[in-house]
């Protein structure tokens, strides 16, 4: 069994120490989804059921239930407390007549990489800034082939290898201040192990800028955006660390401000009718001529 990286329950207590006040911090995470959303746009798909994988508080269900009005909306997420503080909260008399229960999209606090739901059972599996959490994106991918449908479609965000570049190249302590990143043509490629066909990868660069450093942290704290390796400190950083830490950023300075980049890397791939049996025979499909 090889070693894990990410403190899964570090994640896990991070966005629930946030949830309550996580629509007040997710700018970042709202304008990837948007971008998301707009290549939609150039996908001809009517699904019966959207998984939106790593859903958090739910926000990027109403735009989804706009583009998709009749299929079932079900989000997953770790956090129990995300999913709880994202429900839509009724008035007393609503919920003794049940009004509004049956809009509310089903709600799942389950792992990513063990889905609680059945094979070929989903035609859309949505997936915002998630696979960077994990320890490794491949189970994760697997598990969202097996659901889908032949037909359907799997479409993510996550940061790439860019991402806070900055801030790691400020600190020279030998730990772990960032979370580990993969590589879009690896993400390509891993599709392709799972299963998928045609994978599609794109990625953009966004350069945020900051008053200072302190600005930074608060801003990916209130996030739950916080380094969760284990590799990460887990006592105080010392007051040396933080000077020399302070000192590298400040070179980078640049018009007033710090940047922090920021590498967005969306794919999408199909999931295609099958080519081998489980046991690994070839499956050979026959188109036989119409009668006519």
């Amino acid at each position: 069994m090889s070693a894990a990286f990410v403190d899964r329950q570090q994640v896990g207590r991070r966005f629930s120490r946030v949830a309550a006040s996580y629509n007040e911090g997710d700018f970042f995470a709202r304008e990837v989804d948007r971008r998301m959303q707009e290549r939609l746009d150039y996908v001809t798909l009517e699904p019966k059921r959207i998984l939106d994988l790593g859903c958090s508080r739910g926000a990027s269900f109403p735009a989804l239930s706009a583009r998709y009005p009749d299929a079932e909306l079900i989000g997953l997420d770790v956090s129990p407390a995300m999913l709880a503080t994202g429900r839509p909260q009724r008035a007393g008399w609503q919920r003794w007549l049940g009004i509004g229960k049956s809009a509310d999209p089903l709600r799942l606090a389950a792992d990513a990489a063990h889905l609680p739901l059945a094979s070929r059972s989903t035609a859309l599996v949505w997936s915002n800034l998630l696979l960077h959490w994990l320890d490794d994106p491949i189970p994760a991918l697997a598990e969202a082939h097996r659901v889908l449908e032949v037909g359907g479609l799997l479409m993510f965000s996550t940061l790439g290898p860019d991402t806070l570049k900055e801030l790691r190249s400020a600190f020279s302590d030998g730990y772990a201040h960032t979370q580990r990143f993969a590589d879009m043509h690896d993400l390509g490629d891993m599709l392709i192990g799972c299963g998928f066909a045609d994978p599609v990868m794109d990625m953009e660069v966004i350069i945020l800028t900051y008053d200072d450093l302190d600005a930074l942290f608060a801003e990916l704290r209130a996030a739950g955006s916080m380094c969760a390796m284990k590799a990460r400190r887990h006592g105080l950083t010392g007051r040396q660390s933080w000077a020399s830490a302070r000192e590298a950023y400040e070179k980078l300075r640049r018009d007033g401000k710090l940047p922090a980049t920021f590498e967005i890397v969306y794919g999408h791939a199909w999931k295609a009718a099958p080519k081998q049996t489980p046991d690994g025979r070839a499956i050979v499909r026959f188109d036989l001529p119409r009668k006519g």
